[in-house]
C-alpha cells in the first residue's frame, strides 16, 4: 500500500537556511548569547553573577529537594509565592514565579502585545528586550539613553501611543548601571496611560544604595498597571537555578500565568529561593561586599580619568562605543572577560577581589589609548 502513496519532490536544504518554514522575523533575529566562559587563569565577568557560592541553607534544599526529582514541582509555587506574599505585605495572588525574570518578562509581553501593537524601552538597555518583543510578534520602539547612561522618561513618554501595550523601565539600567529616581518614575506613571502596561525591571534592586531611586512595591497598590519584576539570579546567587518573581495587580499577573510554559520553575530552585529568604541577613552582607567593591573601582577608574556612570547595580560600564572591540581585546589580554556589546561599550561584572587588579591595569592601557577627546573619557561629556 504504501507504493501507492503520492510523493512531493523535496528540495535540497540549502546551507544557512532552516530545512522548514520560519517566521522570517525569527529567522532574521540574532540569538541572546550569554556572557563567554573564562580561561582557568582569567575572571569570567561577563554575566553579572556573584563570585560567591551558594549558602549553606540553599545547598541543603536543593539537595534535599533533588531526592524527589522523578515527582513534577508545584506549578504554582505556593510555598515560595506565599514567603515572598509574607516579606511584602500581600497575599499569594499578586506574586507570580517564573525561570527567571527574562522568562516572565516573555510572558507579561506576550500576554499584552501581538503584531501591530508597540513596546516601549530604553536603549541600551537589557538586551533580550527586543527578541521577546520580535517572537511575540510586537514592534520595539527603541528610546535613547541620555549621554549619562540613565532612562530618558520624558522621552519614553513621549514615545508612548495608541498602540503601545508596555513600556519597559529598568532600574538599574543594565548595562549602565544608572537608576531611576522615585519622583522621576511617579511623573512618568502619571504620564503614561493607565491601560498601558508598564514593566519595572529591578533585577538588580538589591544593589542599590542610591536613597532617591525607585523602588516599585510600595508604588503598587496605586497604580494598578504596574508590575514589579524582581530575580534570585543576582544577589542571591542563584543563576544556575533560574527562579524571579512579579508582583503586582492579581488579574495582571493572571494574564501571564496563561502565557507561562507550564511547570518551568523547579522544585530545587523553587527551595532554594525559599531558603535565600530564611537568610536574607547573610544575603545582604554578601551583597554590601560587592557594593562596596563596586564603589571602589568605580571611584578609582574615576581616578584615572574615565567616565563611568552612577553604577547602582553589580557592574560598571565602560561606553567605548567604536573602541568597544579593541578595547575588549585588552581586557581579554589581561585576563578580564567582560561583556562587549559591539558599538556601544563594554559591561564588567563585579567579582572577586584578586580581578581588581587586572582590571585597572587593563583600563589604564585603554584609556592610554583613546582619543583626547573620547566621550568616555571624564569631563569630555560636559564640554
Amino acid at each position: 500500500m504504501s507504493d501507492n502513496l503520492p510523493t512531493t519532490a523535496q528540495p535540497a536544504a540549502q546551507p544557512g537556511r532552516s530545512p522548514v518554514r520560519l517566521r522570517p522575523e525569527i529567522a532574521e533575529l540574532p540569538p541572546y548569547r550569554q556572557g563567554k566562559p573564562a580561561a582557568p587563569d582569567a575572571f569570567k565577568l561577563s554575566s553579572n553573577e556573584v563570585p560567591f557560592p551558594p549558602l549553606d541553607a540553599v545547598l541543603s534544599a536543593i539537595t534535599d529537594t533533588a531526592a524527589d526529582s522523578h515527582r513534577y514541582p508545584d506549578g504554582a509555587a505556593l510555598a515560595l509565592r506565599t514567603a515572598l506574599a509574607e516579606a511584602n505585605g500581600v497575599t499569594p495572588e499578586r506574586i507570580h514565579i517564573g525561570a527567571g525574570s527574562v522568562a516572565l518578562l516573555s510572558q507579561f509581553i506576550t500576554a499584552t502585545a501581538g503584531p501591530g501593537d508597540e513596546v516601549v524601552f530604553a536603549w541600551r538597555s537589557f538586551e533580550a528586550y527586543p527578541g521577546l518583543v520580535t517572537v511575540a510578534g510586537a514592534t520595539s520602539v527603541r528610546v535613547p539613553n541620555r549621554p549619562d547612561g540613565s532612562h530618558d522618561l520624558e522621552a519614553m513618554a513621549a514615545a508612548v501611543t495608541d498602540r503601545t501595550r508596555v513600556v519597559i523601565v529598568c532600574t538599574p539600567n543594565n548595562p549602565t548601571g544608572t537608576v531611576v529616581e522615585r519622583e522621576a518614575f511617579l511623573a512618568f506613571l502619571r504620564s503614561v496611560p493607565s491601560d498601558v502596561l508598564v514593566l519595572l525591571d529591578e533585577a538588580y534592586r538589591e544593589f542599590v544604595t542610591d536613597d532617591d531611586a525607585v523602588n516599585g512595591i510600595p508604588l503598587l497598590d496605586e497604580h494598578p498597571n504596574l508590575v514589579v519584576l524582581r530575580t534570585f539570579s543576582k544577589a542571591y546567587g542563584l543563576a544556575g537555578l533560574r527562579v524571579g518573581w512579579a508582583i503586582g495587580h492579581e488579574l495582571v499577573l493572571d494574564g501571564a500565568r496563561n502565557a507561562a510554559i507550564p511547570l518551568s520553575s523547579t522544585a530545587p530552585a523553587q527551595q532554594a529561593a525559599i531558603a535565600g529568604l530564611a537568610n536574607a541577613e547573610d544575603i545582604r552582607a554578601r551583597v554590601a561586599v560587592i557594593t562596596a567593591r563596586r564603589d571602589d573601582l568605580a571611584a578609582a577608574l574615576r581616578e584615572q580619568g574615565w567616565f563611568i556612570p552612577a553604577a547602582q547595580g553589580n557592574f560598571v560600564w565602560f561606553g567605548l562605543g567604536e573602541q568597544t572591540a579593541s578595547a575588549n581585546d585588552t581586557f581579554l589580554a589581561h585576563g578580564i572577560v567582560g561583556r562587549a556589546f559591539p558599538g556601544d561599550g563594554v559591561r564588567i561584572s563585579i567579582g572577586e577581589a584578586e580581578s581588581i587588579e587586572p582590571l585597572l591595569a587593563a583600563a589604564a592601557e585603554i584609556l592610554a589609548g583613546l582619543p583626547a577627546d573620547h566621550p568616555t573619557r571624564e569631563g569630555v561629556r560636559s564640554r
